[in-house]
């Protein structure tokens, strides 16, 4: 039996970027200098923060996890992420965290992009505390302790070398096994490292502290007695409601940064304190409006869990990169009858 059912279009397709095509692009960049351009995109959105539509992500929370929607949108592109977060994931094999994501144009409502961002998340991540680093962090600061050595370790350390210029790293996780992978990556990669059997012996020397945990709790990695005068704490493992990682007092003493009130507060470390706590938005440190770093006894805190612009830098990015390249495939996405109004003819004939 023939078919008669429509060829695609180039209307049709989408260009799609594959985990394997997103290694292939980073690899062929390198992972440093794709994080400083990402940098870059991230801070010129940061900019223009006001020129976004801004809400608070959806999550849908369950014992287990939580999976959550991130859009954002200007008057150009529309994005959005879909993300997880399951910490018992890696007793079954499967990633804590896993994501992908789409770019689209505002005109017309069509998709521009479709991306894996399993990877892509782990590089913005970095690339964003890097950045807020560079804005924050004691100037000349070369000294990194990094609690927590699971999936965003290496990505975190490689993004504050490339940005900040951090040269040594001291380890600690409550599984020798990750900071043992930690090493043996961050060694290979240059870095002079020293493993830590304590946060506390971790936090030695340290002008920046980066906390990374994974587990979905209340929980003290850092207490008050570890964070002396003059550091720059870079806290992302506290991302949702009833899941911290500093002590109460430690805020209290520090001046605290955000990316969005309305989710921090909910999500973040400050979800400890009044609901009237004072933080400055990042996005004003950016535009020259708020006061970043004031002197070298001053604490400062990202209270980091991650917004949707962010994102939308990402893949804005990433769809600028790919332009030209075969870092992507095309995947037949969208319906595109002959006649638009015949969508139902397209299928019968497709039979």
């Amino acid at each position: 039996m023939t078919s008669h059912a429509p060829t695609p279009s180039a209307l049709a397709f989408v260009p799609f970027v594959s985990v394997a095509n997103m290694m292939r692009l980073v690899n062929s960049i390198g992972p440093e200098q794709v994080m400083r351009e990402l940098s870059e995109y991230i801070e010129q959105d940061f900019r223009r923060w006001p020129e976004f539509d801004k809400t608070p992500r959806v999550a849908s929370h369950s014992q287990e996890g939580v999976i959550e929607l991130m859009p954002t949108a200007d008057a150009e592109n529309y994005g959005f992420k879909y993300v997880n977060g399951h910490p018992k994931n890696g007793r079954t094999g499967r990633q804590t965290v896993t994501a992908f994501g789409v770019l689209s144009s505002v005109a017309t409502g069509y998709p521009l992009l479709l991306s894996e961002m399993t990877v892509l998340t782990a590089l913005r991540t970095a690339a964003t505390s890097a950045l807020v680093g560079e804005h924050l962090a004691p100037k000349g600061a070369t000294v990194m302790a990094m609690i927590g050595n699971g999936a965003q370790c290496e990505f975190q350390a490689l993004a504050f070398r490339a940005i900040c210029g951090i040269k040594s790293l001291r380890l600690y996780d409550i599984d020798p096994a990750a900071t043992a992978k930690a090493m043996r990556n961050l060694r290979a990669q240059g870095f002079d490292v020293t493993p830590c059997t304590s946060g506390a012996q971790a936090v030695e020397g340290a002008q920046i502290i980066t906390t990374c945990t994974a587990d979905k709790q209340c929980a003290t990695i850092l207490t008050d007695n570890m964070v002396g005068a003059g550091v720059h704490i870079n806290a992302i493992g506290g991302d949702c409601p009833g899941k911290t990682e500093l002590h109460r007092d430690i805020l209290t003493r520090s001046d605290i940064f955000v990316e969005y009130p309305p989710q921090t507060r909910i999500e973040g470390e400050i979800q400890q304190l009044d609901a009237d706590h004072p933080v400055t938005e990042l996005w004003q440190v950016m535009r020259g409006e708020a006061e970043g770093r004031r002197d070298a006894k001053q604490i400062t805190l990202f209270d980091s869990v991650g917004f949707a612009i962010e994102d939308f830098s990402a893949l804005r990015y990433i769809h600028d990169r790919i332009k030209g390249s075969d870092f992507y495939q095309p995947l037949d996405l969208l319906a595109d009858p002959d006649d638009t109004r015949d969508l139902f003819g397209m299928l019968t004939r497709a039979a």
